[in-house]
């Protein structure tokens, strides 16, 4: 096997010295407010738990590590449900004429709001987390879905989505081409398009999505306190997600921001590959895209997330995926009395980052760029629970991967 430092590659943006930064304030505090209001309108809403690792923290020589299981988001097992339901009351408003800052799930599934707007059907393309949000959001609202997703994708995730009555199939695509597909039909039979991913002339939505994201970070700095994180760890797909929460921090935290490191699969490290080439146009990665991060298989990056990233991101990584299948282990199988967390492929990419980088003697010289000592507070985001449950198991307990 390479050593770790061939194979795992890290490119920093310094922004010190750039007059005109992205704006910040669509992902600010007071539309994570609104985004909250709306999210806790609904009957399944909680807080989900930001776990407190301290005997991790103790191991790796850091002050401080918080994850945020967002296994428990709505009973879904995955965060993704906020961007979806967040984007569909926005749309159901703007249809019905009624201001979106007052929106509710009681007045969405009204008479009134549906006598105005009929029966919708919404489309969208997903390896899963994002489909089954649709697919929830949309039954609970009096609506349809239709879901497709990329060639490889999992049956049980597959039967997730089905299961809240949408018509979902697996497609012979890889994502890109299955949003392209999917963008196709809406405008065949008139379908809604609902997907994070943005490109020229299709910005609001995806906006929507990246706003309800922001009820997640919200919920975050709340529960953080006084603790204030100097580094936060984001992993990648399109970076409508790594965007919406980069910006959320930077345009809280001002000037004195924590020091934000994106991380993603090698063979789908569009951002990272966007960040490399240094002239501020993003970059695609096209193919299959075999990864065991199936949530982050996405070689177009979010032309929204990428303004803010290139802006407001420090360090961009792209890595194997036995990094991943680390963290998923070590959240797995906690240190002393730390809870359990357990994190699917994608949820665990940051903390397997930040514990090999932490543990590695090859990747002294990359812990000590971020910046990572004694005195460091880490936040990570576990973005998915085992939304593959066998595929979980095959990592976690055999250490096995996926045949591509």
């Amino acid at each position: 096997m390479a050593e770790m430092k061939d194979v795992i590659h890290m490119v920093h943006l310094d922004h010190s010295r750039k007059k005109n930064l992205s704006s910040t304030s669509l992902f600010g505090e007071a539309t994570a407010r609104n985004a909250l209001q709306y999210h806790s309108s609904f009957p399944e809403y909680a807080p989900t738990p930001l776990v407190n690792l301290q005997n991790l923290a103790e191991y790796l020589g850091v002050a401080g590590f918080y994850v945020k299981d967002e296994s428990y988001r709505f009973g879904l097992n995955a965060f993704k449900v906020l961007g979806g339901s967040y984007c569909l009351g926005k749309y159901i408003a703007e249809l019905a004429g009624i201001d979106p800052s007052r929106l509710s799930f009681e007045k969405i599934v009204s008479k009134e709001i549906h006598a105005k707007t009929g029966t919708l059907t919404f489309v969208t393309a997903t390896d899963g987390n994002h489909g089954r949000g649709i697919a929830w959001t949309a039954s609970r609202l009096g609506h349809k879905s239709v879901v497709f997703m990329p060639k490889g994708s999992s049956s049980e995730r597959l039967d997730n989505i089905r299961s809240h009555g949408s018509d979902a199939s697996i497609t012979d695509l890889n994502y890109d081409d299955a949003v392209r597909y999917a963008n196709t039909c809406a405008k065949k039979y008139g379908w809604v398009m609902v997907q994070d991913t943005a490109w020229e002339g299709y910005e609001d939505i995806p906006s929507w999505i990246m706003q309800g994201y922001t009820t997640m970070a919200l919920e975050t700095l709340r529960q953080l306190g006084a603790d204030k994180p100097t580094h936060i760890f984001l992993q990648a797909g399109v970076g409508a997600m790594a965007g919406a929460v980069a910006g959320f921090f930077s345009d809280y935290y001002g000037g004195s921001r924590p020091v934000i490191t994106i991380v993603e699969p090698d063979k789908a490290d569009c951002i990272y590959q966007s960040a490399l080439a240094g002239d501020g146009n993003p970059r695609f990665v096209t193919g299959d895209m075999q990864t065991i991060m199936a949530g982050l298989a996405c070689g177009e990056p979010c032309t929204i997330g990428w303004k803010i990233l290139q802006d407001h991101a420090d360090y961009f990584v792209s890595m194997p995926d036995h990094v991943a299948a680390r963290g998923m282990r070590v959240l797995g199988n906690p240190t002393g009395s730390d809870p359990r967390v357990i994190s699917g492929e994608s949820g665990a990419a940051t903390t397997g980052f930040v514990t090999e980088v932490l543990t590695r003697p090859a990747l002294r010289e990359m812990r000590d760029t971020l910046g990572l000592g004694p005195d460091s507070r880490i936040l990570c985001f576990s973005t998915e629970g085992a939304t593959d449950r066998e595929n979980y198991r095959r990592i976690v307990w055999d250490g096995l991967y996926p045949s591509f």
